[in-house]
């Protein structure tokens, strides 16, 4: 960049428990810029953070900021105990004066100012935690997993302010899709190190890719031994996209699969389908239920959580369940489960009596500090553990999520917290059922983690409800999601979270042009004289033929960029061509996104006209 830094680490190396984290980091931060902090479990993301934020010293090296400037860092777990209020929280950065700033984010928050910070929920403490930190208008911001405890309206919203953000931004989060839609950066940590690249988190899988191939050719001249032992230690991009190409197809297969048989169910009267299905065997019907009412008398009146909703449930059947925090998620998701009744006199509900529920909620509440891992996993003694009624032996297993042999004697109470979440999800996978509802499993797990529940949920026979906020997450492995629509009405939609959104679009576009032709027509029928339309109108023909010659100019030109940009000498010789190819490749995409769009709606008018 042509423009100076406002903050730079240069050489920074620290030593924790005898062991090097960083042999010679060297990263800098420019206004306007949004870096992903990215790397495997351990590698010292949060760590760097807390040295860049001067609350953690390095044994050398040099952390410099341009003079005046200000920096706010968003700590994952926030401290309230000194505060009184929400308020005092807010403002503890500012001047007497600035107070109303704070008073502002808190507003935005949706906060009580004078409420007592320690009686929040997580996620109220989040957004308390983010309103310090836009309070100040900080000209760097920090933030260690900002979208942990946030659904995703929330997420969605953080969003807008970051991309607005006129100040510099470095960010460590396990939400895929909420690093690709926010950064303009990524910074890779590994091997003690940092690589940069000057592109967002969108562009990091293929980047780390070519990085690690070109590793692997150095590895070439050692022994095979040592190949071996460097390959385990690195983070082992190839594989990965390799197995999620694999498990991306598979549930797309799902989800064609689902939509096949609701639309054939769909084909036929609601009397006939509760026949047919009274007909099949119970436990394929995991759960039915039709024009079910759920409301609550609360001080400020009734709040409706369920109207007229019908929904069923086959066997295999994979849902996400997605909605802001109070929309009545938890309470559907127990009626689901036999948990709580329906209101006296609505519609009818089966479920299936030979259910085995796996359920691991939120708060992550099974462990005991006291025991070890072994305990935990073994608690009846010996050394193995049933794995959905396989045996299994207890060191082999804990090796599946990540436990060395060294960690099984040591005690739950020594765990991070994302070894804390692994080995509950350890225990909870290792059930035998035919059901499995997860509440929030993706909260606080790190990339690795991440990717290895969507292969252990890949390969489980059950059916699967998912409670979550993680967009990506979704993506990679639900085939429907159901969403709030308001009011007590809820909508399944089929595929991930992209598709509801894609269909949603569709669906208001629909409702849009429906209200046009239904007021097209009404003008229609006024006019005795008008003759009805059967082609597009000039201006819209001339449109549709430009935009037939512009898609395939556009696919052309991204194809020769990507190819350009694949080179990889080109960012290491010529970064101003690699720079400004990798602008012009995402200018082009997104042009032609916007010209697909287009092209699809006149497309859609021209058939319509006949």
């Amino acid at each position: 960049m042509s423009q100076a830094p406002i903050a730079t680490l240069r050489d920074v190396q620290l030593t924790l428990g005898g062991a090097p984290l960083f042999t010679g980091v060297d990263l800098s931060l420019y206004a306007g810029e949004r870096i992903a902090l990215v790397g495997r479990n351990g590698a010292g993301k949060s760590t760097l953070m807390r040295i860049f934020a001067g609350a953690l010293d390095a044994d050398s090296g040099e952390v410099w900021k341009q003079p005046g400037t200000s920096l706010q860092f968003l700590n994952q777990e926030p401290d309230f105990s000194k505060y009184k209020t929400a308020l005092d929280y807010a403002a503890a950065d500012l001047e007497e004066t600035e107070l109303y700033l704070a008073e502002t984010e808190l507003d935005i928050a949706g906060l009580a100012h004078d409420v007592d910070p320690s009686t929040l929920s997580g996620g109220q403490g989040k957004r308390l935690a983010l309103a310090r930190a836009f309070a100040s208008d900080p000209d760097i911001l920090l933030l260690d997993e900002p979208t942990n405890h946030l659904d995703v309206d929330a997420i969605e919203e953080l969003e807008g302010r970051i991309s607005s953000f006129r100040g510099a931004i470095l960010l460590v989060s396990h939400d895929r899709r909420f690093m690709e839609n926010t950064t303009t950066a990524t910074a890779w940590l590994r091997q003690g190190a940092v690589r940069k690249l000057d592109r967002g988190y969108k562009a990091f899988d293929d980047w780390a890719e070519k990085v690690e191939a070109e590793d692997e050719k150095a590895l070439d001249r050692l022994q095979t031994k040592l190949k071996a032992e460097q390959r385990w230690l690195m983070r082992g991009v190839t594989g990965r996209r390799k197995r999620n190409q694999g498990r991306l197809s598979k549930v797309k297969d799902m989800r064609k699969e689902q939509a096949e048989r609701k639309h054939n169910l769909n084909q036929s009267n609601q009397t006939a389908s509760i026949i047919s299905n009274d007909a099949a065997p119970s436990s394929k019907l995991v759960f039915e239920g039709i024009n079910i009412q759920k409301a609550f008398d609360t001080p400020k009146g009734k709040k409706i959580i369920a109207k007229d909703f019908s929904i069923k449930i086959m066997r295999g059947a994979r849902i996400g369940l997605v909605g802001g925090n109070g929309v009545g998620k938890s309470t559907l998701l127990k009626i689901m489960l036999g948990e709580i009744n329906a209101d006296e006199g609505s519609g009818r509900i089966r479920i299936a009596k030979n259910l085995q529920i796996t359920y691991l909620d939120q708060n992550r509440n099974t462990l005991k500090d006291e025991d070890t891992l072994w305990e935990t996993l073994a608690p009846d003694g010996g050394d193995q553990i049933m794995v959905r009624d396989y045996p299994r032996h207890v060191a082999s297993y804990a090796k599946d999520f990540m436990f060395g042999p060294e960690q099984l004697r040591q005690p739950v109470s020594a765990l991070s917290g994302g070894e804390r979440n692994r080995l509950t999800l350890a225990i909870a996978l290792a059930k035998s059922s035919n059901l499995m509802v997860l509440d929030e499993p993706t909260n606080d797990l790190d990339m690795e983690t991440l990717d290895l529940l969507e292969d252990m949920l890949m390969d489980y026979d059950g059916t699967l409800i998912i409670v979550s906020h993680d967009r990506a997450f979704l993506d990679g492995v639900v085939t429907s999601v159901l969403t709030p629509e308001g009011n007590g009405e809820w909508l399944e939609t089929p595929g991930g979270y992209s598709d509801y959104l894609i269909q949603q679009k569709n669906r208001a576009s629909a409702k849009k042009k429906a209200s046009e032709t239904k007021s097209a027509t009404a003008k229609s029928a006024d006019t005795s004289k008008s003759k009805q339309q059967t082609k597009l109108t000039f201006k819209d023909q001339h449109r549709y033929n430009e935009l037939e010659k512009l898609i395939p100019s556009h696919e052309n030109t991204i194809g020769e960029l990507e190819t350009a940009l694949a080179d990889p000498e080109l960012f290491s010789k010529k970064p101003e061509e690699f720079n400004s190819k990798a602008k012009q490749l995402d200018e082009m995409r997104e042009e032609l996104e916007a010209f697909e769009m287009e092209w699809l709606e006149l497309e859609e008018k021209r058939e319509n006209l006949g």
